[in-house]
């Protein structure tokens, strides 16, 4: 005797990939994705990050190589991040209007003109010491501190130069207190009332991010970052950071990280309107190519399951460093 199969209302529509693809809830365009990159002082260099298999850093002279790959993808955006030759107390090289990162920005809107172009700010990059703000002590006099109030005219300055360089998007990741308004009041102030601010606003202190930290030569000289980034074991504060960003003035808000804080993503797409990003960060990146090179996973189907989890999350943007792969990827009606 034949045994009767049952299907149920749910199995019906599991039938085969025409119908799953019908009833599907969840995609990932290539317009939702950011692609960021690496760009260091200098000439001729083309170098490889250890840590992120396929990422490497460019001097602006090569940078084309990498935007013509990314231009081809249909990415129609990137973030950019400054590794400058000369690091001091103050981040100098930060807000200089030949640093590498503002010389990036004027050739891609000569050659790439319809190119989004993000530019992140930060000192930690650009400070001798590695950390997001100035440096001071603390009341007793008996140890360093990460000085917020002098900090933002620095973060404000920077903002500046990269928005006169033509940057689309300001992308504070310093996580001091006020920096988007110190930010806004002084792009405006300068008559760039059309460019937009992409704030960090959740942004946690993670161990996700050690890769990042090779690529971009921003470890700390000494502590860490916990007193200015958020604690990871938050959700709520989580929220009042939004908040507060968006009332300075915030165009776009960030989760980062993705991957483990896709509870915060869901939340601050539930509470607010603005477009919310999520960035998937170095050590997501690099755990999931490491295991991939030793066959322990699917490449291609992990990522994408990656992402699809961000955009059913709530996020409407995903900065990724898989961007170029997810994109060659979906040409194939993955």
């Amino acid at each position: 005797m034949t045994e009767k199969t049952s299907f149920t209302r749910l199995r019906r529509l599991r039938v085969n990939e025409t119908m799953r693809s019908l009833v599907r809830e969840t995609s990932v365009a290539v317009t939702d994705l950011v692609y960021p990159i690496f760009v260091i002082e200098g000439s001729g260099i083309k170098q490889p990050v250890a840590s992120m298999p396929g990422i490497f850093q460019y001097s602006p002279d090569r940078l084309s190589e990498e935007l013509e790959r990314v231009q081809k993808s249909g990415v129609r955006a990137v973030l950019l991040f400054g590794i400058p030759a000369k690091k001091d107390e103050l981040a100098t090289s930060a807000y200089d209007d030949n640093g590498a990162v503002q010389e990036a920005i004027r050739l891609i809107k000569r050659d790439w003109p319809e190119m989004l172009v993000i530019a992140d700010v930060c000192l930690c990059e650009y400070t001798s010491h590695g950390h997001c703000g100035v440096i001071g002590t603390n009341a007793l006099g008996t140890g360093k501190v990460i000085l917020n109030d002098p900090t933002l005219p620095l973060l404000a300055k920077m903002s500046v130069s990269l928005a006169r360089a033509g940057a689309d998007i300001i992308a504070p990741s310093d996580m001091m207190d006020g920096r988007v308004a110190a930010i806004r009041a002084a792009l405006d102030e300068k008559g760039f009332t059309d460019r937009a601010i992409m704030a960090y606003s959740a942004k946690f202190a993670s161990a996700y991010y050690g890769p990042f930290r090779d690529a971009a030569h921003s470890a700390p000289a000494f502590g860490d970052r916990r007193s200015y980034q958020m604690d990871f074991c938050n959700g709520r504060e989580a929220m009042r950071e939004i908040e507060a960003d968006i009332a300075e003035g915030a165009d776009f808000v960030m989760v980062k990280p993705a991957l483990a804080y896709l509870d915060i993503v869901k939340e601050a797409r539930l509470r607010f309107d603005l477009p919310v990003v999520t960035y998937n960060v170095s050590g997501e990146y690099s755990m999931v190519k490491a295991a991939a090179a030793s066959g322990f996973i699917d490449e291609k189907r992990i990522v994408m399951e990656n992402m699809i989890a961000m955009k059913r999350a709530g996020a409407d943007i995903i900065i990724t460093y898989h961007a170029l792969d997810v994109a060659a990827w979906l040409k194939e009606d993955f």
